[in-house]
């Protein structure tokens, strides 16, 4: 029939084809680091503590790639935002707190899955603030290149540092619970806290020093093979030192404008 509209006539054309390859990608990466997040919880319950942080940590490095991918690629998205949300609740929320708990927490006497849920808990409630912008205009660390608390995979890397020193030194004393308990809160609060932290994309290197940070990338990509808990250690440590200077660097912002 001549009138008859042919198929697909006034149809949006990228409904028709699907979902493009490149959009498709970077979710499946945000996927993947949910997946190795629950895997650690796996490892846990089969008391495999070397394989449950190595999970968790591989997850987060899957959540560093898969926003820079999508960017990237040009296929930033609602879906992908509101997935890579729910992947980093579960990966740097949940899969920390199962994990200390059956390492450490379920010997304590009281509290201790309530301080296991502080970790997931604020997790969830700092990832929702950042979707929904609450405070932001009193917070506004992230226009000047900062981050408001310490993002979710930094507080899942810092809140296994009990582990990394039991790992590193065999001392049990680091897995009693009343060690374990006030770090898992701390590290919890430091989440959901105010103050500014350094962002990845507030970093500048010089030209002179590329060269250095790229060998420096390829020497710790060797400790973290030959003795990744004390890497991790030393990582976290200068991690935690970068936080007064964070809170500096930040009040000359807001001085200056």
């Amino acid at each position: 029939m001549a009138d008859e509209p042919q198929a697909g006539a006034g149809a949006d054309p990228r409904r028709l084809g699907g979902i493009p390859l490149r959009a498709f990608a970077p979710n499946a990466i945000t996927a993947l680091a949910l997946c190795f997040g629950l895997t650690g919880v796996r490892f846990a319950i089969g008391e495999e503590w070397e394989k449950a942080l190595a999970a968790v940590i591989f997850a987060g490095v899957l959540d560093g790639m898969d926003g820079r991918i999508a960017r990237l690629l040009r296929a930033q998205s609602k879906f992908g935002a509101e997935l890579d949300s729910l992947s980093d609740v579960i990966a740097f929320g949940v899969a920390p707190a199962m994990i200390l708990f059956l390492w450490s927490l379920q010997y304590a006497p009281k509290f201790g899955w309530t301080a296991a849920l502080a970790l997931a808990v604020c997790c969830a409630l700092r990832l929702a603030r950042f979707n929904s912008r609450m405070d932001a205009d009193f917070q506004p660390h992230k226009s000047a290149g900062f981050n408001t608390g310490i993002p979710a995979p930094a507080g899942a890397g810092m809140s296994f540092v009990p582990v990394y020193l039991w790992l590193t030194t065999g001392n049990d004393l680091f897995r009693e619970w009343y060690v374990v308990m006030p770090w898992a809160i701390g590290v919890a609060m430091l989440m959901i806290s105010a103050i500014p932290t350094y962002s990845w994309a507030s970093i500048r290197l010089r030209r002179s020093w590329r060269l250095f940070a790229l060998a420096g990338v390829g020497l710790l990509g060797a400790a973290l093979v030959t003795a990744p808990w004390l890497t991790l250690l030393a990582v976290c440590a200068l991690y935690a030192s970068t936080l007064p200077f964070g809170l500096a660097s930040y009040a000359k912002v807001r001085r200056r404008g």
